[in-house]
């Protein structure tokens, strides 16, 4: 065997652990929303899905793959799925058969219970819904869906291998209620998972993919008792399982997974290709070791010559059929394919791999397909070559940062005061997170404009008309810091791409965020620069038509990093601080337009931190800062606001307080407004806007529940610290709910006014 190379008479195995679920024109996603919105039947919906789930099978037939997952298409996500499938939906849904109806209102809100929680799945963009552990959990296990999806593609002469989700991910991801301890429900979570495991085998499945992405993570200390109880249990039973890991490094977890003795063990070497060789050198006699060479998680193509080093070193130590070849995780966090994008550079497209291109990597691979390994080569190369990823002037720019550029003027006591005084606000201030309802009408203008049926002059009165319309809402609802509504943009990364060089942009290239939500992510190829203001003028139109205060609204750094696909030829850090850079021309160009509140939206702060602890400092350092350079060079009078949403504040909780702006607002309906224990512990000395009601729902929330909500945040902030918003951004909702919850909202601010 020559070095770097598999010979074509060793072929190796292929395999998928997941693949889009919404479809290549994002049927699943029409199809949900017209079930939503009462135009269409469940029968009409579970008919769309199971075209889509066909298709999906089918295709990765074609393109070669033999191991074809199952069980990876879901409705809305696979934790909620999950919970189904094991009996452990929360106890105050009620207990019996999960309907769709139920289904759906545990994600979505229904009338009489707030939906679960929701957070991102591990450091993606993808969202969850977070198990809810009590003591009543039925466990009264449903395989209907997992069988289901099984024999429907054995229907169409295909054998997959069924994903499920790891017990210990599951019990790890989830919650307690009320301080109920998640490990006092071990018994019964092995239970419902043997009983799983034991019908799969009955149905003469051979093999199970079983994903315990949690061993990427600092495990705490009752984890490996745990799952060594559970994966002996399972060993008993006549399934062979792949256990599969992902996202970062096994590391020290490295020794309790090959312990388990799974027949087969998947890693990540994208993310972590320095694992490979202890790997290897730590795998039991005859197990198998899935090679996770292909990025599953951005779309740049693969280096052969790095992956089949990889592979070439894997065959060599344990042979060729102890070797498969796969992603790095499931592909549910690329685009479908590239065909239909035909708007892209050539030469940028020839450097990008979607959904259906990386199962073709994966076959030339493992079939050592010399002709396509030659041209990879050529593609990586001119891609290495190319000068229009380089701008001189922005690394020099980075180059000459002082430590006075990541700083502002004065302290924050000093900066509030001036603040007060400028601003002129009362107590609980009201205000919202920037966007109001994108509505078909918004919709249908900016696609008209787009598609050249409707000129540039009359798209902007429409959007002059539709902002001042917002003003005067905002206004009859009695906000006291009012947003122009964002009904010019199409995305909050994606609008501020577009204006800044460096990024490109795809057609159809969307990935799912949550349920039906799908975000198309722009692609950074280059060095990133402004060429010009992005969101002056439309802030400073919404001023002029309003004596009350106006917030510029702007997508932070990281944000538009972690949103994006980014270049992986340098650090991230570089990439993130040269968008710092841009932004804080905006910012300078904002504040000299007259704007006195500008806020600038870090959510994916959280989500962009490292798997593991030992990373978090270098990581918190160069984000905080590309924070910090982006908006340290204003007035003292001017105010910074942030917004976070759905994350884990606790051990973040410094480096939010290191940011430094001036008020921070973050979702926490959902929660109860339990996620503000951590500030409560640790204390949070600038001002923050805890989310009054939770926007991913139609349903209004009465004046009482938002007040009661509000006061558990008075018992944590002082009055003058507290804000009053709701948890999110309002693009998503109609009009008739937001006015009416905005009205709740406000009214529930004037009882605490009346209390103070």
């Amino acid at each position: 065997m020559s070095a770097g190379v598999v010979s074509n008479t060793q072929k190796l195995k292929t395999a998928n652990l997941g693949f889009p679920r919404m479809g290549r024109q994002r049927e699943l996603k029409f199809a949900l929303e017209s079930f939503w919105a009462g135009k269409s039947t469940e029968e009409e919906l579970q008919h769309v899905a199971k075209q889509l789930r066909a298709e999906h099978w089918s295709l990765q037939q074609r393109a070669g793959i033999e191991l074809i997952p199952s069980n990876d298409f879901s409705f809305y996500d696979q934790v909620l799925d999950t919970l189904v499938l094991l009996g452990a939906t929360p106890e105050r849904f009620g207990a019996g058969k999960v309907t769709l109806e139920r289904y759906f209102a545990m994600a979505r809100n229904s009338r009489d219970q707030t939906a679960m929680e929701m957070t991102k799945w591990f450091d993606t963009n993808y969202h969850y819904l977070v198990p809810e552990w009590s003591a009543g959990i039925a466990f009264k296990v449903d395989t209907a869906k997992l069988i289901g999806e099984l024999e429907e593609a054995r229907s169409l002469g295909l054998e997959t291998r069924p994903v499920l989700i790891g017990p210990l991910t599951l019990l790890l991801l989830g919650k307690g209620v009320a301080g109920f301890d998640p490990f006092a429900l071990s018994e019964q979570i092995l239970v419902a998972y043997e009983e799983v495991l034991s019908q799969l085998a009955e149905h003469g499945v051979r093999w199970v993919q079983i994903d315990e992405p949690i061993f990427a993570t600092d495990l705490p200390a009752r984890s490996a008792a745990f799952v060594q109880a559970a994966y002996a249990r399972f060993a008993k039973l006549p399934v062979k399982l792949m256990l599969t890991s992902y996202f970062d490094r096994l590391g020290e977890n490295l020794s309790l997974a090959v312990s388990l003795n799974t027949a087969g063990l998947h890693v990540d070497v994208v993310r972590a290709p320095e694992q490979l060789g202890p790997v290897l050198a730590a795998l039991n006699a005859e197990q198998v070791l899935s090679v996770g060479c292909v990025d599953g998680r951005n779309i740049w193509l693969t280096e052969f010559a790095v992956a089949e080093r990889q592979l070439a070193l894997a065959a060599e130590a344990l042979g060729t059929e102890r070797v498969i070849v796969a992603p790095s995780c499931s592909l549910l966090h690329v685009p479908h394919d590239l065909r239909s994008e035909s708007k892209l550079a050539p030469r940028l497209k020839s450097w990008l791999r979607f959904a259906e291109e990386k199962l073709a990597e994966l076959v030339a691979l493992a079939e050592a397909d010399r002709a396509t390994a030659e041209a990879n080569a050529v593609a990586v190369a001119d891609r290495q070559s190319a000068k229009s990823s380089i701008n001189t002037a922005v690394r020099a720019e980075l180059e000459a940062l002082r430590a006075e550029d990541f700083r502002r003027e004065a302290v924050y006591r000093e900066r509030q005061k001036a603040q007060q005084e400028h601003l002129g606000l009362p107590l609980f201030p009201t205000t919202t997170i920037g966007s109001f309802p994108q509505t078909a009408e918004v919709r249908k203008h900016r696609a008209a404009f787009r598609n050249g049926r409707e000129s540039l002059a009359a798209y902007e009165s429409y959007l002059r008309e539709a902002t001042e319309q917002c003003i005067r809402t905002q206004e009859k609802i009695g906000l006291d810091v009012l947003v122009h509504g964002e009904f010019e943009r199409n995305d909050m990364v994606e609008y501020f791409a577009e204006f800044l060089e460096g990024f490109a942009f795809t057609e159809n290239g969307w990935v799912q965020s949550f349920g039906s939500r799908c975000v198309k992510p722009p692609v950074i190829f280059g060095d990133v620069s402004r060429p010009k203001p992005m969101t002056v003028a439309w802030s400073a139109y919404a001023r002029s038509l309003t004596s009350r205060p106006v917030k510029g609204m702007l997508t932070g750094p990281i944000t538009i990093l972690q949103w994006s696909f980014v270049r992986n030829d340098i650090a991230r850090q570089q990439t993130a601080w040269q968008i710092a850079l841009a932004l804080r021309e905006e910012v300078r160009d904002l504040e000299a337009a007259g704007i006195g509140l500008i806020q600038v939206d870090e959510p994916a702060l959280r989500e962009g931190l490292p798997l593991r602890k030992a990373d978090w400092e270098q990581y918190l350092d160069w984000a905080v800062k590309a924070f910090r350079l982006a908006t340290s060079a204003v007035r003292n009078e001017t105010q910074i606001h942030t917004h976070m949403c759905y994350c884990e504040f606790d051990d973040i909780l410094p480096a939010i307080t290191a940011l430094d702006a001036d008020v921070i607002s973050m979702e926490s309906a959902r929660s109860g407004m339990g996620l503000l224990e951590a500030f409560r512990v640790q204390g949070y000395p600038n001002e923050i806007g805890p989310g009054a009601y939770d926007i991913h729902s139609p349903r209004v929330p009465e004046v009482a529940e938002m007040h009661t909500l509000l006061r558990k945040a008075r018992e944590v902030f002082s009055p003058r610290q507290l804000w009053v918003n709701p948890d999110c951004g309002l693009k998503t909702r109609g009009w008739p709910e937001t006015e009416a919850a905005l009205v709740n909202m406000c009214a529930a601010a004037a009882l605490l006014r009346a209390e103070s």
